[in-house]
């Protein structure tokens, strides 16, 4: 998929550039690519470190058996995992993602264009001053 091989593309340059600590959002999609891309690059460069950020204790609980089994191997394989909190509320998505971007010098995004989680993070990134590269999908 062109997807995963741009992400392994950028995240190889970030690597080169000195970043070494990836945080990630584990939601279904393009986290997950991303997870499995710094999962992959760590393979080569054992001093790549993945942090899970999980916005809530039950945040897989509605996905499939497969999705679930995929989720909690990322997180097996994770360095460190951070749970905001226990369980779901409405803001819960909005405090992991200013979780990351707080923790962060860099922001890759995958972005559609449409309004939603990924525009404010974005929006809220650039205005923390964190540099943002965004991978158009």
């Amino acid at each position: 998929m062109a997807l995963k091989l741009e992400l392994e593309a950028r995240l190889a340059g970030i690597y080169e550039l000195g970043w070494r600590h990836f945080l990630c959002g584990m939601a279904i999609g393009c986290d997950m690519y991303f997870a499995e891309a710094v999962l992959r690059l760590r393979q080569a460069h054992p001093d790549v470190t993945l942090e899970a950020a999980i916005p809530c204790g039950d945040q897989p609980n509605r996905w499939s058996r497969v999705q679930r089994q995929r989720y909690n191997a990322l997180l097996d394989r994770s360095d460190k995992v951070t749970v905001l909190q226990v369980s779901y509320s409405p803001d819960c998505m909005l405090r992991r993602n200013r979780y990351m971007v707080d923790r962060a010098s860099l922001l890759l995004a995958c972005f559609d264009g449409r309004p939603g989680g990924t525009m404010k993070t974005i929006l809220y990134a650039e205005r923390s001053g964190v540099k943002t590269l965004v991978i158009d999908i």
